[in-house]
């Protein structure tokens, strides 16, 4: 039996693996799909306290509680930031670390600093504008490229206000998630305007990386589960 913890991304819940983490325990595995703080089911603790750190306290509290090794570690998209934190200060219980259409980041870099120059303007924009000048409005489910209309119906109905520090905190790292042996990079193929584009092809060309690509939009877990679990049980 393998732990799985999968960490879902910004303005998502716990709630986004359902399908996903249904398909894991039947194959025999224990899954853990925590929330991080101030979003999903712990939207009610939303502050402008909340940091990119106090997310990575989230799940290596986690990890910790539940006395976890050997974990497959999967961060989708933001949580790329969080995985790599995790890992960087607790490698030693993870086996395997997963990013899923996520970033991969590098020390003294934000999430801010790996978004497309637009984006940024945008979300600027939207957090003045809506978000009281400290949390991001949730993206519609349609500009994510979710492929059917009652998923993105449940998408735009569950998703929750982001705490913008968390994406302006620069990430601390000693380099000690690189010793993490297995790290693979998921790709959603159909996902356009990406992000994540460089951290696909990097993995793709890295020997020390499995590289997979998922014909879907970017909430893989929703578009795709049952080609998510068949990778992650691949690993």
């Amino acid at each position: 039996m393998t732990a799985f913890v999968l960490v879902h991304g910004a303005w998502h819940g716990g709630w986004c693996w359902v399908r996903v983490a249904e398909r894991l325990r039947r194959a025999g595995h224990r899954v853990l799909t925590p929330t991080l703080t101030g979003l999903g089911d712990r939207a009610h603790l939303l502050s402008p306290a909340i940091d990119l750190d106090t997310h990575i306290a989230d799940i290596v509290g986690v990890l910790e509680a539940e006395e976890l090794t050997g974990v497959v570690l999967c961060g989708h998209s933001y949580a790329g930031m969080v995985v790599t934190g995790v890992a960087d200060r607790i490698p030693d219980r993870i086996a395997a670390l997963v990013y899923l259409d996520a970033y991969v980041p590098k020390d003294g870099q934000a999430a801010r600093d790996l978004r497309l120059a637009e984006m940024n303007a945008q979300t600027d924009r939207l957090v003045a504008e809506r978000g009281e000048g400290w949390w991001v409005p949730p993206r519609s489910a349609e500009s994510l490229g979710m492929m059917r209309a009652e998923d993105r119906a449940w998408v735009d109905r569950r998703c929750t206000p982001h705490p913008y520090a968390t994406m302006t905190q620069p990430v601390r790292l000693s380099g000690a998630w690189a010793t993490v042996k297995t790290k693979v990079y998921i790709k959603a193929v159909d996902h356009r305007r990406s992000p994540f584009d460089s951290f696909a092809e990097a993995a793709r060309t890295d020997p020390a990386w499995r590289h997979v690509g998922i014909e879907c939009g970017h909430d893989v877990m929703i578009d795709r589960p049952d080609a998510l679990a068949d990778t992650l049980l691949g690993i």
